[in-house]
């Protein structure tokens, strides 16, 4: 389900992207613990926070962090990679919103984030945030934790034209109160769809690991989940739901130690291929008109309870 940003967050977010862009913007810019937002952010005169230099790069450009400190939260509204090598932490701490992703204009927009740590301390309200439109977002290596409310949200805005992708890769979300991954397409229409993939992701210790929730919407929300883990969370592994335009393909993956259900799915269609849904308070729970594909190749197996519904078995062609 999604929920309201607080005025007060998105006020701030506002406040900070504020910051007068200097007319040497380029197409690769630098932070660095050492650096000093007074600078051109080149390598060798970097500046101290991510905001600074997204506010100088070129829609489109990169920004690297050269060293591990922490470099502040980030207000985005162009194209922009955000990274960090190998090696290098680059760490955003605390705040109400990480990385708040607000793309708005016609686009479309392409950002990439990699390599990066966010850690909400148990104050910040949302690691990564995005209401823009016609956007691809990719979280690529990343580790987002310990917030009060979504570790990753991603809701297309309202008063955004276009379509929306979803990549996240190898990113841990771990101990985030209320989802790790929640993704809710918009309520009108095509131009609010939310797609993507879910690969190689550990979502543990949150409230419901993964949440796609497409209730009341028109758009469509198709996802593929793989090769992912979803454990020890204290309600449910995968949450989904919606309507029949609410589509998921889990294939591979773990669902585990979690108190409720491994996988909830109402009002929507979920396939399930290769999985293991084991130790949950029970395996599933399938209602409201929901249907779950099952390719008879998963493993049940120590589960609490007794599932809610049924499996639909097909065969793979």
């Amino acid at each position: 389900m999604r929920t309201q940003l607080p005025l007060a967050v998105l006020a701030t977010a506002l406040a900070c992207s504020v910051a007068s862009a200097p007319a040497y913007a380029r197409a690769r810019v630098f932070v660095a613990s050492y650096g000093n937002d007074a600078n051109p952010c080149t390598f060798g005169s970097p500046c101290k926070t991510f905001q600074q230099a997204v506010n100088v790069v070129d829609a489109g450009g990169e920004v690297t962090a050269i060293d591990s400190a922490g470099f502040g939260t980030i207000y985005i509204t162009q194209s922009v990679t955000i990274t960090s090598p190998p090696g290098v932490e680059a760490g955003i701490v605390g705040g109400g919103v990480g990385i708040y992703i607000a793309t708005r204009g016609p686009g479309p927009y392409f950002v990439q984030l990699r390599g990066l740590t966010l850690d909400g301390m148990g104050v910040g309200n949302y690691g990564i945030y995005f209401d823009g439109g016609n956007t691809r977002v990719e979280i690529i290596d990343c580790v987002v934790r310990n917030t009060s409310f979504d570790g990753i949200a991603l809701f297309p805005f309202l008063g955004a034209a276009g379509p929306n992708t979803v990549l996240i890769s190898n990113t841990i979300v771990s101990n985030n109160v209320t989802h790790g991954i929640d993704l809710a397409p918009g309520s009108q229409g095509s131009f609010y769809n939310l797609r993507g993939a879910i690969d190689h992701v550990n979502a543990s210790g949150n409230g419901i690991g993964i949440n796609i929730d497409g209730t009341n919407s028109s758009a469509f929300a198709d996802f593929a989940i793989s090769n992912s883990v979803s454990d020890s969370n204290g309600k449910t592994g995968i949450a989904v739901q919606g309507n029949n335009n609410v589509k998921v393909e889990i294939r591979d993956s773990t669902l585990s130690n979690n108190l409720g259900f491994g996988l909830t799915v109402s009002n929507a269609k979920v396939g399930m291929y290769a999985n293991s849904l084991v130790i949950n308070g029970a395996a599933f729970s399938n209602s409201n008109s929901g249907t779950i594909f099952s390719f008879g190749n998963n493993n049940l197996e120590n589960n609490g309870g007794v599932p809610t519904g049924t499996l639909t078995p097909v065969t793979g062609q």
